[in-house]
């Protein structure tokens, strides 16, 4: 007698894991997001070609290691070709020892090698010729392979320039500081760009461990904010969620915190005027990184001449200064 399976609702416990999962919320005592906003995450048992993406790669890699490959890659198809032509024979490159090649008359494979990269770059000087039927056939693949090798390396730094991202920094620590009365978990933010980001909106929850059923468990809580957005980020914006009674903060101590290990997870999003599009970023703060008792200095300048502007100290972003915190009752 077949038995009809039955599925348990979806708590919203379940609904605020952001796609970690039951497991991760079960056991992983881990940071669930650094603060460059990567994931603390591995994905095993997938061979290397499944995940490989050459042009996520080329996108997502540092400049310096993208020109460096992008080089060694130049170098490496020209010293091949360099050997095809040296493999057609002696006498396959008319004019080898011409004027233009003065100093290289006992260095064949060199003289091949910068034949190779006049061909692959279509300089062509014309001092060096390909006789015979193969050297002109190695001549015409290495024009096919110079055609789209040019064609994806300026696609692919176009790709990089154009790529829409944010460029947000935050404060390094969080404060627990004083606010209207009671007390407030507060960081900072601004953009370190000089494009404007509009209606800039921020997403706070924590993650700490808790007793489920006996079960050390996991558990997100969405933390309202005093101001989840804002219209225009020209200077900076502190993010501010006040700790009131409907708080899951509200009567937490850095001690409870740093026993639940709590974990601040930080979501931004803005539209980018530059791009035209909508730009994230994230990061997250863990107990050890917020800070009890502090409140942000200000990091506001004024700059007198004949206009007078409003400009941000970007040395004093991270300062902040003793305060008196107001005790919850």
């Amino acid at each position: 007698m077949a038995t009809e399976a039955t599925t348990r609702p979806l708590s919203d416990q379940d609904l605020r894991d952001l796609g970690f999962g039951a497991v991760v919320s079960r056991e992983s005592r881990q940071r669930l997001l650094n603060r460059d906003g990567s994931f603390n995450v591995e994905r095993r048992g997938l061979g290397f070609w499944s995940s490989f993406s050459a042009y996520h790669l080329m996108l997502t890699m540092p400049w310096w290691a993208f020109f460096a490959i992008a080089a060694a890659m130049y170098l490496a198809v020209n010293g091949l070709f360099a050997a095809a032509y040296i493999a057609c024979g002696p006498d396959a490159l008319s004019g080898l020892l011409g004027s233009d090649t003065v100093g290289m008359e006992r260095h064949l494979y060199m003289r091949a090698f910068f034949f190779s990269v006049q061909t692959l770059s279509t300089i062509g000087y014309g001092h060096i010729v390909p006789v015979g039927t193969a050297a002109n056939t190695v001549v015409a693949v290495e024009a096919l392979i110079g055609l789209f090798g040019f064609a994806i390396v300026t696609g692919l730094l176009f790709a990089r320039f154009s790529r829409p991202s944010a460029k947000v920094v935050f404060s390094s620590h969080a404060l627990i500081a004083p606010y209207q009365g009671m007390t407030a978990f507060e960081f900072r933010v601004a953009n370190a760009r000089s494009n404007e980001l509009i209606e800039v909106s921020a997403k706070v929850l924590v993650s700490r461990f808790e007793q489920v059923d006996g079960i050390h468990t996991r558990r997100y809580y969405p933390l309202s904010l005093e101001r989840p957005g804002v219209v225009f980020l020209p200077l900076t914006w502190t993010v501010v969620h006040p700790i009131d009674e409907k708080s899951p903060l509200f009567g937490e101590t850095a001690e409870s915190l740093k026993n639940a290990q709590a974990e601040f997870l930080v979501l931004l999003s803005a539209f980018d005027e530059t791009f035209s599009t909508i730009v994230h970023t994230r990061t997250s703060f863990v107990s050890e990184e917020v800070k009890w008792g502090y409140r942000f200095a200000s990091a506001f300048l004024s700059t007198k001449g004949r206009r007078n502007k409003v400009a941000v100290d970007m040395r004093q972003f991270d300062r902040f200064e003793r305060a008196t915190l107001t005790l919850e009752r």
